[in-house]
């Protein structure tokens, strides 16, 4: 027998799969609309809890520079929304569901995520004095209704998700707990697990970030009256949502 063949080559040792360089990941970030998007929604809603928590007087020069700041920022942001709203109308068509209840919940989910980005368009048109500012009241209001449905369909379906993988997370545990009573390697259940709970974290993290803007949905349809309206707790809530958001476009980049 040839003694080539017969002899297993030495194993290579595998090698780490390099890290990301942090420029090249920063410029595929802001790449993106959603990076962009985000960073300046985290400099907004840092200047409204400056704002808000009257750290600064009111007649003092600065107060009048980041107001003048926030509100430029808020209009750019939408700008970066415009078409936005197809990417609703996709993620609807490509959903794959199992029943009635799922595909109801993604129409309210998806619908009311679409019908926001759609009308923030002529929201954009208004503010920017294109078309007539006096419409900008009730598209703003058509807006946040469909914003805030929207959020009630995805934290539905969310919650959904995360008990299908706190299921499965059960059914991994009681593999690993039979190998390790039996002896066995279980070392595929066990990186099985670790990505599980990985996707299991960004999934809780997206549905905190679904009730913090929720919440300002809700501030928005009661023209900031009543309960849970605070100008410092909204903003708090702004911020988080943007601090979260951009933690996972970071991730998926």
């Amino acid at each position: 027998m040839d003694s080539k063949a017969s002899t297993a080559a030495p194993s290579q040792p595998q090698s780490k799969p390099k890290e990301k360089d942090f420029l090249n990941h920063l410029e595929t970030y802001l790449a993106k609309r959603d990076g962009v998007d985000k960073l300046l929604k985290i400099s907004r809603y840092a200047t409204k809890i400056i704002l808000a928590s009257s750290v600064l007087p009111e007649t003092l020069p600065l107060t009048r520079q980041l107001k003048s700041f926030e509100s430029s920022v808020g209009l750019s942001r939408k700008a970066f929304r415009l078409g936005k709203f197809v990417q609703d109308v996709n993620a609807l068509r490509n959903s794959h569901l199992d029943s009635k209840e799922e595909i109801l919940l993604s129409i309210i989910a998806y619908g009311g995520e679409g019908l926001y980005y759609f009308f923030e368009q002529f929201i954009w048109l208004a503010k920017s004095g294109l078309i007539d500012a006096r419409h900008s009241r009730n598209l703003q209001k058509i807006s946040a209704w469909a914003e805030c449905i929207g959020y009630i369909g995805s934290i539905t379906l969310k919650l959904r998700e995360l008990k299908r993988m706190n299921e499965d997370e059960a059914c991994l545990n009681s593999s690993i707990e039979i190998a390790l009573l039996g002896g066995v390697g279980c070392k595929e259940e066990e990186e099985r697990r670790k990505k599980l709970r990985a996707k299991k974290l960004m999934k809780q993290l997206s549905v905190v970030q679904d009730f913090a803007d929720g919440l300002m949905a809700l501030a928005d349809i009661r023209d900031g009256k009543g309960s849970f309206t605070d100008p410092l707790l909204l903003s708090c809530a702004g911020l988080l949502s943007a601090l979260i958001s951009t933690h996972k476009n970071w991730v998926s980049c």
